[in-house]
């Protein structure tokens, strides 16, 4: 199938073909020594050439195959890579968050036309042709309402369903897009990719229809409405469809700026987006999961503004509350029953799962900004070791990583954890997280000002989870 008129290459071959020819450039042992390699200015030169090519390619491709640019955007890619190279890489994928190639202002303008009856400027009072941002499924528009109100309105590519649909059942480019995968996140190779896949092609699909994520979205605003320091922006209903989606135009820093403010403020971003993306887990029982920057506004008094609600994980209580006995018993040392918890998830089966203690000094590295002194700084360093640890058949916990199945409930989790200490590795905050957990988990005092505001916000509108007895027992 030809480039359709929307620019959205159609045709597994031809889908493939931007990630097959970067992964056969840019895999295993190949790229690590290359790019240690490129420590002359030529050389660097040369690495960034190849990276923009790699988003230009990814960016016009759309759909599933942008999204592995945004995950690896923000993801850090290993001690083996010298940092003056990542941040070459990264820098040209941070391009995917916000900053794809747009489509034409005519085939904007006729998805509008088609989902909300009229053309853009008989709908709107006003609506800037040209997005002011574009990502993997559709770009963002400023526009005002007939009353006067700004909005963003977010209009869905033509054509990506099909391509999305096409990239998820198609056995090449999933082969492709894992072994690229695996070459910057060796704990990749432990995954099960149809199990992967079947998962994200119901998260993605879901992603098409703009009604679930304005109902996503909407349970979020109505939850987090008049909260101290978390935005949601409002969905205007009457004017969002399957692909159209408006809201109230939020502003603040986008992510690239927020690097460049002062280290306080980080701190207080950094405290917001881990209290939001773990509060909504254990109070609604909701997650976000796709916690990638792209999605976040910075605001000058600490504020954090959340944005896209189109990959939402929703869990019941009793998941909820088996995540929550893991950190728990992980925090309090109690292997066994960080042990029965996995096993009881799916993540490891009965008869070959590995012991407590091995369990427990697995779980140990991400835990350590829990157990820690507090206060306690993550860096970039930290993540990189905690992401080694998790994951990689290669580190220091290999036998437990080798042994690990990837239950599909919580294949998004993985995603979320990874995620979210890569955003947290590159603010390098320090807070009081062992704190921040107690509040959460243990039914702890506030321990930060903005703990202090969040439970005068909730009060008793979502009580906690009781702590279990067997806490106590210790």
């Amino acid at each position: 199938m030809a480039t359709g008129r929307d620019g959205i290459t159609n045709g597994r071959l031809r889908r493939a073909a931007p990630l097959a020819s970067m992964a056969a450039r840019a895999t295993g042992d190949r790229v690590i020594a290359a790019l240690r390699r490129d420590s002359d200015p030529d050389s660097v030169t040369g690495l960034a050439r190849r990276a923009d090519r790699y988003v230009e390619a990814l960016g016009r491709s759309k759909g599933a195959l942008m999204k592995v640019g945004q995950l690896v955007s923000f993801v850090p890619l290993g001690a083996a890579i010298p940092p003056e190279s990542q941040r070459i890489v990264q820098t040209a994928l941070s391009r995917l968050q916000a900053q794809a190639p747009p489509m034409a202002p005519d085939l904007a303008a006729e998805v509008v036309a088609a989902e909300l009856g009229a053309p853009p400027d008989k709908v709107f009072r006003d609506f800037e042709a040209m997005p002011f941002a574009a990502a993997s499924i559709g770009q963002v528009h400023r526009a005002t309402l007939p009353d006067g109100r700004p909005v963003a309105v977010k209009v869905q590519y033509p054509g990506v369903g099909e391509a999305i649909r096409t990239d998820l059942k198609n056995a090449e480019l999933i082969a492709v897009l894992f072994q690229f995968l695996r070459s910057v996140m060796p704990g990749m190779s432990q995954i099960d990719p149809k199990l992967v896949a079947a998962e994200i092609s119901e998260r993605v699909t879901e992603e098409l229809d703009y009604c679930i994520e304005a109902k996503n979205q909407q349970d979020f605003a109505d939850a987090y409405r008049g909260h101290p320091f978390v935005r949601i922006p409002e969905v205007v209903a009457e004017f969002s469809t399957e692909r159209v989606l408006t809201q109230d135009l939020a502003t603040g820093r986008p992510w690239i700026e927020a690097l460049d403010a002062d280290q306080d403020l980080k701190d207080k971003w950094s405290e917001v987006i881990y209290r939001f993306v773990f509060g909504s887990l254990r109070r609604l029982c909701l997650f976000n999961a796709d916690p990638h920057p792209g999605n976040y506004l910075f605001g000058d008094d600490g504020t954090v503004t959340f944005l896209d609600f189109g990959c939402v994980k929703r869990f019941d209580p009793a998941q909820v509350a088996l995540m929550q006995d893991v950190v728990r018993a992980a925090v309090l040392g109690n292997g066994e029953v960080i042990r029965d918890r996995f096993i009881r998830s799916g993540l490891f089966d009965e008869a070959t799962a590995p012991s407590g203690e091995d369990l427990l000094a697995w779980w140990g590295a991400p835990m350590r900004m829990l157990t820690a002194p507090q206060p306690f700084r993550i860096t970039r360093d930290h993540v990189s070791e905690t992401v080694l640890t998790e994951f990689s058949p290669l580190g220091p916990s290999a036998d437990v990583v080798r042994r690990m199945q990837v239950a599909r409930d919580f294949i998004f989790m993985s995603r979320v954890d990874v995620g979210l200490m890569s955003v947290l590795g590159e603010l390098e905050p320090t807070g009081n997280w062992r704190g921040i957990y107690e509040e959460m988990d243990l039914a702890g005092a506030p321990c930060t000002p903005m703990g202090e505001a969040d439970a005068a916000f909730w009060g008793a509108r979502s009580p906690l989870p009781a702590v279990p007895d067997w806490v106590y027992a210790q």
